[in-house]
């Protein structure tokens, strides 16, 4: 019997074959994301659990560096201030700790990239609805079958397996490469 890591490697190396087909969405919502912020948009991040962290972490690509040294540019992780996580989740519900800071800082214009790996997380389909409302490009990066998130995103970039992990991995990869995109379509080199 193979050792789990082995095993965890193999599931990992059929995913990453199987993500080729992704190619061309991955593309195009890279695209998309480096007009939003041509444009003086911002781009929002939600997530929840290993999602949070994706969402800190692809948020911090932006404002800090990916690969070139380049002008900071607007990325905003909505899992990180905890006073307003803590306060929108007592007051009004978890469902609301995402959808009330799009409503208070996202605008026409802006993009949300709502991370899920199941596509059912109920705060973050509040989020995306209510940007959606407020003309803010919506981007999910999901797992599974896309759940909800799926059909309701303007985009989606879906991950088609079913362990969390596996998908983790693959969000990584993509947000990666999202921001690889982004960083060559606003000239700034590989």
């Amino acid at each position: 019997m193979s050792s789990l890591f082995l095993r965890n490697l193999d599931e990992h190396l059929q995913l990453m074959q199987v993500l080729g087909t992704l190619d061309a969405p991955v593309s195009a919502a890279g695209k998309r994301l480096a007009a939003v912020l041509s444009a003086g948009g911002k781009i929002m991040f939600c997530g929840n659990g290993g999602s949070a962290a994706d969402s800190q972490h692809l948020a911090s690509e932006l404002t800090g560096r990916f690969i070139k040294d380049r002008r900071p540019l607007a990325g905003l992780a909505l899992t990180t201030d905890s006073s307003a996580l803590t306060c929108i989740g007592n007051d009004y519900s978890f469902d609301d700790v995402f959808v009330r800071q799009v409503q208070g800082l996202g605008r026409a214009g802006d993009a949300l990239i709502g991370i899920s790996t199941s596509g059912n997380s109920g705060n973050v389909l509040k989020a995306v609805e209510a940007a959606k409302a407020m003309g803010i490009f919506t981007l999910g990066l999901l797992g599974r079958d896309g759940g909800k998130l799926g059909a309701l995103c303007d985009a989606s970039i879906v991950v088609p397996h079913g362990v969390t992990a596996r998908i983790q991995e693959a969000h990584l990869l993509i947000g990666h490469t999202l921001c690889g995109v982004i960083e060559a379509e606003m000239g700034v080199g590989q």
